[in-house]
């Protein structure tokens, strides 16, 4: 078979997570909501959010990404 310049795509199934979350930070991510459909003009539920909050955090954070090294 030829080889495509397109890879392989990666594992693309969603990980379902619980988690709890103290008084506080849940109003702050109902908040940050609010401010986000203010925003963006789309009102977005907070489940949909955190996933991309904790993919911008570690994406952020440098010194994670320089000890964890390149991904295979």
């Amino acid at each position: 078979m030829a080889e495509l310049k397109l890879a392989r795509l990666p594992d693309r199934t969603p990980v379902k997570l619980g988690i709890n979350v103290m008084p506080d930070l849940h109003q702050d991510l109902v908040d940050y909501a609010a401010h986000y459909a203010l925003a963006y003009g789309a009102e977005v539920q907070i489940t949909e959010l955190i996933p991309a909050m904790l993919a911008s955090f570690i994406e952020s954070d440098r010194g994670f990404l320089r000890s964890r090294g390149p991904r295979p």
